[in-house]
């Protein structure tokens, strides 16, 4: 069975004697323009006050100069391919070489926020099931810094060639892997393939991950009337081709898929192997009709995209910047949608949920994303990582210039997390 919800050492219901979790951040912003202090503990928001109100029963951090945000959410990533953009000859399938790019892609991701991840594994020949192993290791290796979840991804399902694909598809999923997908645009027959994803996903309860340009409007349909209403949720993406097509068939597509209750990850940051890369989601067409749209990273630094950075607030600035969405919909791409996508709870900055949580540098979530040098990511309630930026100037003492950070200063208190 896929593996379970990882176990946090200081989750409700643990023993009640252990060390206190709690961690109050005082002087934090938030993006209606409060400045509040907010106390964490036993992994969730335990209250939200005006500065100065709340008592710190251990650690503080002061957040003065940083904007809270719920924490950022990968909903496409390629754990087993990342960081193989310059490795000389073939790429390594080896097992421990796939762990080491998954669990350094993984500590990248969440340097830049994201708390949760979904890596996409390609499974079957030539390298069968040990890549999805790999990355199953690296997740159990990450547990209590962020929680990777796999996404089982066989070449062909259909036709005597795609018997060992449909095989291995049901061993991975015994293995661990929590969601089922792959490209259906690659089989000789892409509706067999769904319908063989479709299957599975029955068999075992997972959820559904497909990979496809999107340039098709008749196979998006079907993919649609196959797959409405199925839980717990299918997601499609790139789907960079939908927005190539004549607005009225995309509009028509979209109203199609907003039925249905798919979800699309676009990836503004550029795609990734097995889709054209042209191009991103139509997202405002989306929106619009009423479907969910989460933005993820892509390709990492491999062959499909040798410069790629896994970073979620890259993808809101983008969405932004180039497509046209208020910044508060852009981060939500990355944050809400994407950790809906995952099939995770809402965040909010509220007491009861989830301490999932980012502060980046800014006054307000506009310069937040044009600027997010400086972060501190936190995971179930406790710091795992920061990224302090100071930006200084030659001979500008007397100018009294703006910083990214303060010089030879880093927030104090936290977890313990890696720096």
């Amino acid at each position: 069975m896929p593996d379970s919800q990882p176990q946090h050492p200081h989750s409700p219901g643990n023993d009640s004697t252990a060390e206190s979790t709690a961690l109050l951040l005082c002087g934090a912003r938030l993006t209606d323009g409060r400045t509040v202090d907010v106390r964490l503990d036993n992994g969730r928001i335990e209250a939200v006050g005006t500065v100065g109100s709340l008592i710190a029963r251990s650690k503080r951090m002061d957040l003065s100069g940083y904007v809270l945000l719920p924490a950022p959410a990968e909903p496409h990533t390629h754990g087993d391919t990342a960081l193989s953009a310059e490795t000389e000859g073939p790429v390594s399938y080896d097992g421990p070489d796939v762990q080491r790019r998954a669990t350094e892609a993984a500590l990248l991701q969440l340097g830049h926020g994201a708390t949760a991840q979904r890596a996409h594994v390609r499974i079957g020949d030539p390298e069968g099931l040990g890549p999805m192993e790999a990355v199953l290791q690296a997740r159990r290796s990450l547990r209590g810094l962020a929680d990777l979840r796999t996404v089982a991804m066989p070449r062909l399902l259909t036709g005597l060639a795609g018997a060992d694909g449909l095989s291995m598809l049901r061993d991975a999923v015994k293995m661990g892997a929590s969601v089922v997908g792959g490209c259906p645009d690659l089989d000789p027959d892409p509706t067999g393939y769904v319908e063989a994803v479709l299957e599975v996903a029955a068999e075992h309860g997972c959820a559904v991950d497909l990979h496809t340009d999107g340039g098709d409007p008749a196979r998006l349909g079907r993919i649609a009337t196959m797959t409405g209403g199925l839980r717990p949720g299918v997601t499609i993406g790139p789907c960079g081709g939908l927005g190539r097509l004549p607005r009225e068939v995309a509009a028509r597509t979209a109203d199609q898929l907003a039925a249905a209750g798919v979800t699309v990850v676009c990836l503004p940051q550029g795609g990734c192997a097995g889709v054209d890369r042209r191009g991103t989601a139509p997202v405002r067409l989306l929106r619009a009709a009423g479907v969910r749209v989460a933005a993820g990273s892509g390709a990492l630094r491999d062959v499909a995209n040798p410069v790629g950075r896994g970073d979620p607030l890259e993808a809101a600035y983008l969405l932004a910047s180039r497509y046209g969405l208020r910044p508060e919909e852009a981060y939500d791409c990355v944050s809400g949608a994407a950790r809906a996508a995952l099939g995770l709870p809402e965040v909010r900055v509220e007491a009861g949920f989830p301490a999932e949580l980012i502060a980046v540098r800014g006054d307000e979530l506009a310069g937040a994303l044009s600027l997010a040098y400086s972060r501190i990511v936190v995971h179930w309630g406790r710091v795992v990582a920061r990224t302090s930026a100071v930006r200084e100037y030659c001979d500008s003492a007397s100018l009294d210039l703006p910083r990214q950070g303060r010089a030879g200063k880093l927030p104090e208190g936290g977890g313990g997390g890696p720096s």
